[in-house]
């Protein structure tokens, strides 16, 4: 609503009626009033009464009128150039608890990391377990994965391991959690925008006090889109100064990237040469599926994909699947691989959450299209 400012003058303190509320102005000598209607300044009437009773109290208003002047003209100048107000990001990280960080899409969980030691009543036996994600979520909100499951309450999530570590004379195993622990070290990155969510984690895993590896993880998220999301999983290793050889279970090659999922009573796996009813292991692959009746609200099917990078070392590894939920890429596989004490090595994937569960052809589209992205990214490097 517009006011009318009107200026008045009196030897003593004057009270003025805006809106029907009454404010005492403490200036005892020059008043202003306002009343709504169109901006007005009776400036006449007073001017005239002012200058023939005090000529430096007219020198003086002039001077804070120009000042006011001033002062509503950088006002509107600030109003005009002041950036607006940053539109929220499309993602956000929260933390659980003090073992737990969650990430979501708007009000849509997509997965929860756990970088302290979890364990589980339902399995109180089993190890504690850290550096994993589970829950990792399908775009409707059921949950995709498993932890402590009752067939091998050692699997977890979506999480990385090996069967075989061994290092000089010691073997250990992190696959069942014997012998060797990872744990969280720091944050690298927490960052978000309206196109992703980027999180980096440095993890140590340790014989007793000794760090034998440092190890630093990079998980990038895209929204979803056309019923599927692309989430990026960058894994970089460097022994710590001595060396140390990983090798998969012999006659399976299970050990590296694997995703444990949750419980259904419908399990689908494609690869792609299509369908497959059978349990693979060692098979060389490029990517694999399991879909399910995992979203038990509505009963529909949803699932998710590995795709490997194309970089990825000894291109396409060996992997193992099993109809009771597991996808399990096989790095380095049966043959063992030693990997020497200060040097990184490398493992690029993408999952592809999807609802339903599409054809061989559909799903090779969209590893096509993440071997284009590959591809273009490791030209801009």
């Amino acid at each position: 609503m517009a006011r009318n400012v009107q200026l008045g003058y009196s030897e003593t303190p004057l009270a003025c009626h805006e809106s029907g509320t009454i404010r005492k102005l403490s200036l005892p000598i020059i008043t202003f009033g306002f009343a709504s209607g169109d901006l007005t300044m009776n400036i006449s009437n007073f001017i005239s009464r002012l200058a023939g009773r005090h000529t430096l109290l007219l020198v003086f208003l002039g001077s804070l009128l120009g000042l006011s002047g001033l002062i509503l003209s950088l006002t509107a100048q600030s109003a005009e150039t002041k950036s607006p107000t940053p539109s929220k990001t499309r993602f956000r990280f929260e933390a659980i608890d003090d073992k737990s960080l969650g990430l979501w899409e708007g009000e849509h969980p997509v997965f929860v990391y756990n970088h302290g030691a979890i364990s589980s009543a339902k399995a109180p036996n089993a190890q504690s377990r850290s550096t994993y994600l589970h829950p990792l979520y399908g775009l409707d909100g059921e949950i995709l994965t498993d932890d402590f499951p009752k067939d091998h309450d050692y699997h977890r999530g979506l999480y990385w391991a090996w069967p075989h570590i061994k290092i000089d004379d010691q073997e250990y195993d992190s696959w069942s959690l014997r012998g060797i622990r990872f744990e969280f070290q720091r944050w690298l990155a927490r960052e978000t925008n309206s196109t992703t969510a980027v999180l980096g984690v440095e993890n140590g895993w340790f014989v007793g006090d000794k760090q034998v590896i440092a190890e630093k993880v990079r998980i990038e998220v895209h929204p979803a889109a056309s019923g599927s999301r692309a989430i990026d999983v960058e894994l970089t290793w460097t022994p710590t100064d001595r060396p140390i050889t990983l090798s998969g279970a012999p006659e399976k090659s299970y050990g590296g990237l694997t995703l444990r999922f949750g419980p259904r009573s419908k399990t689908i796996i494609t690869v792609p040469d299509g369908r497959t009813t059978n349990d693979l292991v060692v098979t060389k692959l490029s990517w694999a599926d399991l879909a399910g009746d995992l979203d038990k609200s509505s009963g529909g099917l949803s699932g998710a994909t590995i795709f490997v990078h194309p970089d990825h070392p000894d291109f396409p590894p060996t992997w193992m699947t099993r109809h009771y939920g597991v996808l399990a890429v096989g790095w380095p596989g049966v043959t063992p691989q030693t990997f020497p004490a200060g040097k990184p090595f490398s493992c690029r994937y993408r999952l592809w959450i999807h609802r339903g569960a599409p054809e061989a052809a559909e799903i090779q589209k969209a590893y096509q299209a993440y071997r284009a992205t590959a591809k273009l990214q490791e030209g801009t490097k």
